[in-house]
């Protein structure tokens, strides 16, 4: 349950929220970036010391393993992604860069991640990230990171209580920061999508695919559906008559269409949900929801005002 102070810190001010559980690769070694390039689905060796992007983690069929968001420092590489994801692609790193000038750490328990969320976010810091998402600088308490909601602080665990301190910036939950990633339409790996989803369906492809780059795992998938095919499903929003629960069936009639994804009570929009939709459950359609058939309808992202 969202509490509307929450909301009002993440969406009026800025709440910070304790991420630390997210899984954390460094990777370091004159081939880290090259190795990475073909591995994942963004264009990582385009990217200067200080920048960072976002990607996705396939199969050779072109599905999801994972997403992650990786930050490149002057001889490193940051990754971070969910907890279930870190595995698999720990495997894949040692697996397939032996013989490579390729070292890889995990760092989940050594450093923490603190989100600041909100407008204001930048305001307690003595030094600013650049605008552009994934963009980080190194301030006084971390490396501070743009995102799409505010500044991520990267910190040592050790220092974490010490940081959030120093920052000053109250506590915001956990629900209310989730309620802002589904307002503004992102999908979160082992909610929304899964590994029997491609990229394009979720509307990954902008944010997390490179066109222009060489060969990745997956690729022929992905560029095949990008070119020349038409996605069955799309990620879509839904303005929901009542509640709903992950793994609620959505129906266009008879038919099964999909599933709810993360859902939540919005302060703003009311009940809402993201759902991985058949095609035929356009925006504008209605359909209807759980056992109870509940109606509910499909939206563009990210929810609009109104």
């Amino acid at each position: 349950m969202i509490v509307a102070s929450d909301y009002e810190l993440v969406t009026e001010r800025a709440g910070l929220v304790d991420r630390s559980a997210r899984g954390k690769l460094l990777l370091t070694g004159g081939e880290a970036a090259e190795f990475l390039q073909g591995q994942l689905t963004n264009d990582i060796e385009a990217l200067e010391p200080g920048e960072g992007c976002y990607a996705a983690f396939l199969t050779h069929k072109g599905k999801m393993r994972g997403d992650l968001r990786v930050l490149r420092g002057e001889d490193w590489i940051w990754i971070d992604t969910e907890p279930a994801v870190l595995a698999p692609l720990s495997r894949t790193v040692q697996m397939y860069s032996i013989g490579r000038d390729v070292h890889h750490t995990d760092v989940s328990g050594e450093r923490a991640i603190l989100s600041l969320v909100g407008p204001a976010a930048r305001v307690g810091l003595e030094v600013e990230p650049p605008p552009r998402e994934h963009a980080m600088v190194a301030g006084r308490h971390g490396l501070y990171v743009a995102t799409d909601l505010g500044v991520d602080v990267i910190c040592h665990a050790e220092d974490a209580a010490a940081v959030r301190g120093a920052l000053g910036t109250e506590e915001a939950s956990e629900a209310a920061a989730e309620c802002r990633r589904i307002e503004s339409g992102r999908p979160r790996y082992g909610l929304d999508v899964d590994a029997d989803t491609i990229p394009q369906e979720a509307g990954l492809n902008e944010r997390a695919v490179s066109f222009t780059k060489g060969c990745y795992v997956g690729q022929e998938t992905v560029a095949r559906l990008h070119y020349k095919g038409r996605p069955n499903r799309h990620l879509r929003g839904l303005r929901l008559a009542e509640p709903a629960a992950n793994g609620d069936p959505v129906h266009l009639g008879e038919r099964t269409v999909g599933n709810i994804g993360s859902a939540c009570v919005s302060p703003r929009h009311g009940p809402i949900a993201l759902a991985l939709l058949r095609r035929e459950a356009a925006p504008g359609e209605t359909v209807s929801v759980g056992a109870g058939a509940a109606p509910a309808e499909v939206v563009e992202l990210p929810f609009a005002d109104g």
